[in-house]
């Protein structure tokens, strides 16, 4: 069973990005201003707490892609999640890595 109110982004939920809505766009404006927020909340995390923030955001992106039946979701807006999420991972581990 899908947990549709875990948190996957920030405080973006998994039917917001497996759900009917929002449209897009609207998916797009949300995860952007949510990548935004995480960013800057990083600059005051220990090296502890960015592993944690690590492995959390590696559960959640396979959490939203193996989804069963996935091809009936709306497949777009899970790519778009994909791409923020990596984006993310990719900064948190140049952090971890600095």
């Amino acid at each position: 069973m899908t947990e549709l109110n875990k948190k996957v982004f920030g405080r973006i939920t998994t039917k917001e990005i497996i759900g009917v809505t929002p449209a897009i766009p609207d998916t797009k404006k949300l995860l952007e201003n949510e990548f935004q927020n995480l960013i800057n909340e990083l600059k005051s995390q220990t090296k502890d707490d960015l592993k944690k923030l690590l492995k959390e955001q590696q559960i959640a992106n396979k959490h939203i892609n193996s989804r069963p039946g996935a091809m009936a979701l709306a497949q777009d807006k899970i790519r778009l999640f994909t791409e923020y999420n990596q984006k993310y991972i990719q900064i948190i581990n140049e952090k971890l890595n600095s």
